[in-house]
C-alpha cells in the first residue's frame, strides 16, 4: 500500500514521513494554513530521493503560475482542486490529478469528463476550495463510476479509519493531511501510525489503482 502525506512545510516532517513508509509529499500552493512559499517548497525538495512524488496543490491557478512554480519547485504532479475544466487539466505539461467534491451521489457523474492522469474523490469543499477534512459515504461509490480510472479518493482519513476505507475501497495509495494533525500541526507519531495501518493493510491495489486524500 502507497501512502502520500499532504501538506508538507518543512523539511523534518518530509523526511520523517519518507523513513517511516510515505511514497509521495504534497505541497500546497492555494489559499490554506498548509500554504507553502515556492522558496521552501523547492529548499524541501531538492533534499527527496528521486523516486518519491512531488505534488503541488493549486485552486483556480492560472496556467503560467502552476508551470512556473512546478518546474521551480521540482513538481512531480500537479494537484487541482478548483473549477479547472478538462482541457485545462490537459493543457498542463506535468501528470495532473483532479479533485471532484462529492456532495451527494450524483457528484461522481463527472469522473466521466476527466481523462487526467488521475481523478482525486474529495469530501465536500472547504472555506479554501479544497477538501474540508471530513469523510463521506464510501459506499456511494460504485464499482462502474471508477472502473478504469486512476482514483484519489480523499476525506477524513486518520490512523482509526484508514484500514477500513482500503478494505472497502481497494485503493492502490491513501494520502492524508489533517488526519496526521495535532492542533493544526503534523504530528510525526500520527503520521508514523497511519503509515503503518495503511501499509499492514494488504487488501488494496485489486480493485484500480486509487489515491485516497485528507486535506
Amino acid at each position: 500500500m502507497k501512502v502520500k502525506i499532504c501538506g508538507i512545510t518543512d523539511l523534518t516532517t518530509a523526511l520523517a514521513a519518507i523513513d517511516y513508509g510515505a511514497d509521495a509529499i504534497g505541497f500546497v500552493f492555494a489559499e490554506s494554513k498548509r500554504r507553502i512559499s515556492v522558496e521552501k517548497a523547492k529548499d524541501i525538495v531538492t533534499h527527496l530521493p528521486k523516486d518519491i512524488l512531488k505534488v503541488g496543490v493549486f485552486v483556480n491557478e492560472v496556467k503560467e503560475k502552476i508551470e512556473e512554480i512546478a518546474s521551480c519547485v521540482g513538481l512531480t504532479h500537479v494537484q487541482l482542486h478548483g473549477d479547472e475544466t478538462p482541457a485545462f487539466s490537459q493543457s498542463l505539461s506535468l501528470p495532473v490529478i483532479k479533485a471532484i467534491s462529492v456532495n451527494d451521489d450524483q457528484s461522481l457523474n463527472a469522473i466521466e469528463n476527466h481523462s487526467c492522469e488521475y481523478v482525486l474523490i474529495d469530501g465536500p469543499k472547504g472555506k479554501y476550495g479544497g477538501g474540508n477534512g471530513l469523510a463521506f459515504d464510501w459506499n456511494c461509490i460504485s464499482a462502474n463510476q471508477i472502473k478504469n480510472k486512476k482514483v484519489i479518493l480523499a476525506g477524513g482519513l486518520h490512523e482509526v479509519n484508514v484500514e477500513e476505507a482500503i478494505r472497502l475501497i481497494k485503493p492502490y495509495m491513501v494520502d492524508v493531511s489533517s488526519g496526521v494533525e495535532t492542533e493544526g500541526k503534523k504530528d510525526l507519531d500520527k503520521i508514523q501510525s497511519f503509515i503503518n495501518k495503511a501499509k499492514g493493510s494488504h487488501t488494496g491495489g485489486t480493485r484500480n489503482e486509487v489515491i485516497y486524500t485528507a486535506e
